[in-house]
């Protein structure tokens, strides 16, 4: 019954770890900004205890972890669904190193960073800036000696259940429609990240890319189509297009259709053998999201 915070709990990923931390048995104290927005409540009635800090406040943040003994850590991503208004790369390394900071000050005894695929290959290729953001944040997290796990997720399948990858009946995304992209339930990160906790001899110190399927694009839509019986074709984005929102962003999309994450999903399979694929979670969970996005579209658009 020992107690792991969860920073950033309300988030997509922190919501997934504390949904399987609960499960598993552990206490949970969620941290969030706002203990009585309706996803913090929530968080509450499943079980987890509520602690107010903020990523900005480090002497909050070594208020929330004190007694615990583990953290599990992730930052908003720039450019990916959810992210605060106004929300930069410095911030994200700013908080992540805040993060860090507390957990070494609380003396944490392990700390779970949900990083990002690719970031260990920083000595060997230009990377995107968001992967370069993660890996900075490892690295602040190794200096200070804390006993860690990275775990680095491929893109989520949980970004084509909304307005993100989805667009006026299509899939649409600046991916090439015949590269295959990695991509990866975000419920298998908080599979891995109880499982790093539950055996910290064999997770503490180690870094792993996980993936839970490699399709193209072109696959991707069709699966989605299927599953909810709707056709919805698939549309490339063009760079050009992209690149309007700014360099960074378009050099990500070019890096993903050139080198990409390069995670091992046997391997991460291996490790996790309940790991889903794509047609998995669309029959568990990512169908119902989609279907209930475009009727929601179909009902505004109807009101219009």
């Amino acid at each position: 019954m020992k107690t792991i915070v969860v920073v950033g709990a309300t988030g997509l990923q922190g919501r997934a770890v504390t949904a399987q931390l609960l499960a598993d048995g552990w206490q949970v104290r969620a941290i969030t900004r706002n203990p009585d927005a309706p996803a913090a409540r929530a968080l509450a009635q499943a079980g987890a205890e509520l602690a107010r800090a903020e990523m900005d406040d480090v002497a909050s943040l070594i208020g929330a972890a004190e007694g615990a003994y583990g953290l599990f850590s992730v930052q908003p991503t720039v450019g990916s669904p959810g992210t605060p208004a106004g929300f930069s790369a410095q911030d994200e390394v700013r908080w992540g190193r805040n993060v860090a900071d507390a957990a070494h000050a609380a003396g944490v005894r392990h700390l779970v960073y949900a990083s990002l695929a690719g970031a260990g290959r920083h000595n060997t290729e230009k990377l995107p800036q968001n992967t370069i953001n993660k890996w900075r944040i490892e690295q602040h997290i190794t200096r200070l000696g804390l006993p860690a796990t990275f775990l680095r997720p491929v893109s989520f399948m949980e970004n084509y259940t909304g307005a993100y990858h989805l667009h006026d009946g299509t899939v649409a995304t600046a991916f090439s429609a015949d590269v295959p992209q990695q991509i990866m339930a975000v419920d298998d990160v908080g599979a891995f990240a109880a499982l790093a906790f539950s055996r910290p001899d064999e997770w503490i110190g180690r870094a792993v890319d996980l993936a839970g399927d490699e399709l193209t694009p072109r696959q991707i839509a069709a699966d989605i189509s299927a599953s909810i019986d709707r056709p919805l074709p698939y549309i490339q984005i063009p760079i050009e297009a992209i690149a309007q929102a700014g360099a960074e962003f378009a050099y990500a999309y070019t890096w993903l259709n050139d080198r990409g994450y390069r995670a091992d999903v046997a391997f991460t399979r291996a490790l996790h053998p309940g790991l889903m694929d794509l047609r998995t979670w669309l029959q568990r969970t990512g169908a119902a999201q989609i279907a209930g996005f475009l009727a929601a579209q179909d009902t505004a658009e109807q009101d219009r």
